[in-house]
């Protein structure tokens, strides 16, 4: 399942990873901080939000082991991400700045790690405005470790739409149109909402190739409605692939083989391009990853170790001009060197090694060109492929000078409409 956000691009031809995660400066995580998971656990989807009384935990490995002690702070963001000007205690109850209390060291494992919780909202500290936040890790030098997004929704409108095949022939096989409109019921008129609406699109809850900018193209009554073909358009993209590592006794799913050196080390079939290839239906997590193992006592936060998974995809010669990327929710989508493959002429084939928790867990081949970044290179992009969507609605009234997140709508391309 592919989970899609609604917010607005003008370009979908390829996703602009430089607008979307390379200038994310802050969401760069140390080699040593893994399995790093924000999560409402009443929801589907990698990217959490709040609606009423639910919450978030936010769960990381240290691999040093040492208790290192960790401290969060709160941000508040406008719709775009952009620092908001409100002072901290105009968005929230009690103090951050406070050291995450709650860890316990591996048990039974390989590798050691301490693994770190912290839930939000908690005693000490509430949420008091709707809209775009970030949890923000440091170390005991005040140096940041991580940071994380997530939403709290304060639903005022309904929101109703559907994903589409775009119109436009070029694309009709390969892209997926989303419209929707706007029913501004509990909030009474919107005033302005060309200048005070903002509605952002995600596909897979991902930033980085989100839409933004869109503007109602008409109004009937209170329905504010969105139409549009082109514009509100994303590349259909594929299925991820997956593979299982929650027992290393046995090889699991899309595993070859097994080694056990200091470590496990885990060996995947190799890869092949399928941009050429038919479409092939797999159920996926939409670039999720689940930690999961099937030895200890049902605590797979401290017992499930550590394994080198070795990623291999099959290249007869090298792209020219070109970088390839493993990427997935288990790294934020990080094109860092720790996720950047490398060519083995002997092999004909591109490789790397991540150093990754037992569990479940979805990626992607990603490349970068000379120009630009092209999530689909490698996978293709066929219109059956589900995804799921979210449409955001922020709203920013006459005098405020923040955007209050006012409404949600969850979609999904398995009930595409032509």
């Amino acid at each position: 399942m592919k989970t899609l956000i609604i917010i607005l691009l003008l370009s979908f031809n390829t996703l602009n990873f430089h607008h979307g995660l390379i200038s994310s400066v802050l969401e760069f995580t140390p080699p040593f901080l893994k399995s790093i998971k924000l999560k409402n656990y009443n929801q589907k989807g990698t990217l959490p939000f709040i609606i009423g009384d639910e919450k978030i935990e936010l769960s990381f490995d240290d691999l040093t082991a040492n208790e290192n002690d960790y401290y969060y702070k709160i941000s508040y963001h406008n719709s775009d991400w952009s620092e908001s000007n409100l002072f901290k205690n105009e968005y929230l109850n009690g103090l951050d700045n406070i050291r995450i209390s709650n860890f316990k060291n591996s048990f039974n494992t390989l590798k050691r790690y301490t693994n770190y919780k912290l839930e939000i909202p908690n005693n000490l500290i509430q949420l008091k405005l709707s809209g775009n936040y970030m949890i923000n890790v440091y170390n005991t030098d005040d140096e940041l470790q991580f940071s994380r997004k997530f939403l709290y929704v304060k639903p005022k409108i309904d929101v109703d739409g559907n994903v589409y095949r775009t119109r436009d022939l070029n694309l009709f096989l390969t892209h997926h149109n989303i419209r929707f409109e706007i029913v501004q019921d509990k909030v009474g008129y919107i005033k302005n909402p060309n200048n005070n609406l903002k509605i952002v699109i995600l596909q897979n809850d991902q930033w980085f190739n989100k839409i933004s900018k869109l503007k109602p193209q008409y109004q009937e009554n209170k329905i504010l409605k969105f139409r549009y073909d082109i514009i509100s358009s994303f590349e259909s993209g594929n299925e991820f692939l997956f593979f299982d590592t929650k027992d290393l006794r046995i090889n699991g799913l899309n595993t070859s083989f097994i080694n056990l050196e200091e470590v496990y080390h885990v060996y995947l079939y190799t890869d092949i391009p399928r941009k050429y290839s038919p479409y092939s239906f797999y159920q996926d997590l939409n670039g999720e990853f689940e930690i999961r193992t099937v030895l200890g006592s049902q605590n797979p936060d401290i017992e499930s170790d550590y394994s080198w998974v070795h990623f291999t995809l099959a290249a007869s010669i090298e792209l020219p001009e070109t970088k390839i990327y493993v990427m997935g929710n288990f790294n934020n989508y990080e094109p860092d060197d720790q996720n950047l493959m490398i060519y083995n002429k002997s092999l004909e084939a591109y490789e790397l090694k991540i150093l990754l928790k037992q569990g479940y867990y979805n990626y992607k081949y990603v490349a970068k060109t000379k120009s630009n970044w092209d999530f689909n290179l490698i996978s293709g992009n066929y219109y059956q492929t589900e995804n799921s969507y979210k449409i955001l609605v922020y709203y920013r009234p006459p005098g405020e000078i923040y955007d209050q997140l006012i409404g949600l709508k969850e979609l999904n391309s398995r009930n595409i409409f032509n």
